[in-house]
């Protein structure tokens, strides 16, 4: 298992959708391993493949106390909304009111390519959600609202860590959310 560096706002894996995984083999293992301990180290409650610049459909999760991970994820989500705060470890120390779906039923497969249905509500449903989001290359602030992602992007263009990928030539760009927002993305 090895630490790697998180991709930030602005560098184009995180706004490319990943591709599927077609063999679940000893080196998409050791990308689980890899995601949970560059997760655990962070800290994080969820990281994606594409975070540390691997563009596959792979995410792990820390949710109270219960680890897991999805591979090629698919979501169902309930008509019931919830409101709360997210973050992301792409976005260092930003953290913003984000609606999301209450209640969201993940189907995908583990790492030895066996069936696996999650279901969650409240945070785990909103990991659930929020990681599967950046397989299709779409930010956490493509979900907020329109005040919200204003705010969020003048906190980000203030930020150092914003400013020194900027000054390394890395431009950030939003996406428009391929899913149903219910009217709160871009």
């Amino acid at each position: 298992m090895a630490i790697q560096p998180i991709r930030l706002f602005g560098d184009p894996v995180l706004v490319t959708p990943a591709a599927l995984v077609t063999d679940f083999d000893k080196e998409i293992r050791q990308l689980v391993a890899d995601l949970m301990e560059t997760m655990h180290d962070a800290p994080g409650a969820g990281l994606a493949a594409p975070q540390i610049g691997v563009p596959l459909r792979v995410f792990v999760w820390d949710i109270n106390d219960e680890t897991g991970h999805l591979i090629n994820p698919t979501l169902d989500l309930s008509a019931e909304m919830q409101d709360g705060e997210e973050g992301c470890l792409s976005f260092p120390e930003l953290v913003y009111e984000t609606p999301r779906a209450f209640k969201a039923v993940a189907k995908g497969f583990n790492m030895h390519g066996e069936p696996v249905t999650i279901e969650g509500t409240e945070l785990l449903a909103r990991c659930l959600q929020h990681e599967t989001d950046h397989l299709n290359g779409v930010l956490f602030i493509d979900r907020m609202k329109s005040d919200q992602r204003k705010l969020a992007m003048k906190e980000i263009r203030e930020s150092e860590w914003f400013s020194a990928a900027s000054s390394s030539g890395l431009n950030p760009q939003i996406k428009i959310s391929p899913h149903n927002t219910r009217g709160l993305g871009l």
